[in-house]
C-alpha cells in the first residue's frame, strides 16, 4: 500500500513522468558520462549558481528538473529504476528517508558522508546532509511584543490565539513539524493540536505567503523556516520590516530544525559525476557560496564555514531532541493533516 500522501502524488506525476522519461530517451548514451540529471527541491536560484560553478570545475553538465520534495520524491518511486534522474537534492530529510526506505539510493562515499557530523545524515549512509534550517515564529512587531509570544508551539492551538497564527499546511515544509509533533506526543495528541490549529489559524498556499501576511500586519503570527524570513527582510529591507522572528526554546517541537539533503539514485546512468555532485555539495567551496548567496539564509553543515550573519547561531538553537530516523518519512503526517481538515 502507498503512503496515503504519496498516493495523491502518484496520480498528480504519472502524466509528467511519462514525458519525461520520453525526454530523457532522447539524450545519447554517450552523453551520460559528461552530464548528470538533477531532480531538484531545494531554491532553484542557489542550485543554479551551485549547478554552474560545479560544470566549470568539474566539466560534467548538470540538467535540472525542479519541483515540490515530496511531489519529485513520489515521482521517483514512481518511474523507479527508470528514471532518469541521478542525483535528488531537497529540503526536507524525510523525503530522503522515504527514498531509503524504498532501496531506491546508492551508498553515499564515505569520504563525502565524513564531511558532516553523522546525526544530519542518513543513519545507513544513503544520503548526506548538506545544510540546515529552523522553524521560527515570525510576528508582526508592531502587533505584539517579543514577551507576548507562546512558550510552546501548542500554545498556539489554544483559544487565546483564535485568529492570530497563520500556517501553509499544504506547503511541503509543513509536513516535518507535524512528524516532529507525531514523534514527541504521539497520534492523539497531534490531531488535537491539529484541530486547534485549524480552529485557530488562517491559511496560506505556503510560507512565503505567511510572512508576507505577517510582515503587513495581516495576521499576528505565523509559523515558517527562518530562511522564509531572513529573505523577505533581504528583498523589502529594514524601513520595509515590520516583523521579527522568535525561536521557541527547552527543546520545543516548534524549534525543530530541518535538515536539507543529496542522494545518489540506485539507478543512475553516472554514478560517478553523481557522487561527485553530492561531494561537491559539501565541499567548502560550494557551502561558502551557499552561505554568502543571500538567498539561502540555511545553516552550512561543513565545520568552519560560517552562516549569513543575520542567522542566529547555530550553537545557540534548542531543537527537540529528534533523530532523523525518529522523524522519519513524513508518512503518517498527510493523513493526520487530513484528519484534522487542513487538507
Amino acid at each position: 500500500m502507498a503512503h496515503s500522501w504519496l498516493g495523491t502524488r502518484l496520480r498528480i506525476v504519472s502524466s509528467a513522468t511519462a514525458l519525461t522519461l520520453a525526454a530523457f530517451a532522447a539524450v545519447p548514451t554517450a552523453a551520460h558520462a559528461a552530464s548528470i540529471v538533477l531532480y531538484n527541491a531545494q531554491h532553484e536560484q542557489v542550485v543554479n549558481l551551485l549547478a554552474k560553478d560545479f560544470e566549470r570545475e568539474s566539466g560534467i553538465s548538470v540538467k535540472i528538473r525542479s519541483g515540490e520534495g515530496p511531489a519529485m520524491a513520489a515521482q521517483i518511486v514512481a518511474e523507479g529504476a527508470a528514471t532518469p534522474a541521478d542525483v535528488y537534492f531537497t529540503e526536507n530529510s524525510p523525503e530522503l528517508m522515504l527514498l531509503e526506505e524504498k532501496g531506491l539510493l546508492s551508498k553515499v562515499d564515505a569520504s563525502t558522508l565524513g564531511i558532516v557530523p553523522a546525526r544530519f545524515s542518513s543513519p545507513n549512509g544513503a544520503w548526506v546532509g548538506v545544510t540546515a534550517r529552523e522553524n521560527v515564529l515570525a510576528y508582526n512587531t508592531t502587533k505584539l511584543q517579543a514577551a507576548q509570544l507562546p512558550q510552546s508551539l501548542f500554545d498556539l492551538a489554544k483559544p487565546e490565539w483564535k485568529g492570530k497564527v497563520g500556517i501553509a499546511p499544504s506547503d511541503g515544509d509543513f509536513l516535518p513539524l507535524v512528524s516532529a509533533v507525531l514523534a514527541l506526543k504521539g497520534e492523539a495528541q497531534t490531531v488535537q493540536w491539529l484541530k486547534g490549529l485549524k480552529a485557530n489559524a488562517q491559511i496560506f498556499d505556503d510560507d512565503e505567503g505567511v510572512v508576507a501576511a505577517v510582515n503587513r500586519g495581516g495576521v499576528a503570527t505565523g509559523l515558517i523556516n527562518n530562511y522564509y524570513w531572513a529573505r523577505l527582510h533581504a528583498e523589502i529591507g529594514d524601513a520595509k520590516t515590520h516583523s521579527a522572528i522568535y525561536h521557541f526554546g527547552n527543546g520545543d517541537a516548534g524549534a525543530l530544525v530541518n535538515v536539507s539533503g543529496a542522494a545518489v539514485l540506485k539507478s543512475a546512468h553516472n554514478t560517478d559525476g553523481a557522487q561527485k555532485f553530492i561531494a561537491y555539495l559539501v565541499s567548502e567551496r560550494a557551502q561558502e557560496l551557499m552561505a554568502k548567496s543571500h538567498v539561502e539564509f540555511e545553516y552550512p553543515l561543513r565545520a568552519g564555514v560560517a552562516p549569513d550573519p543575520i542567522l542566529k547561531p547555530f550553537s545557540e538553537l534548542n531543537p527537540p531532541a529528534l533523530t532523523i530516523q525518529q522523524l522519519g518519512d513524513d508518512s503518517q503526517a498527510g493523513k493526520l493533516l487530513r484528519q484534522a481538515g487542513l487538507l
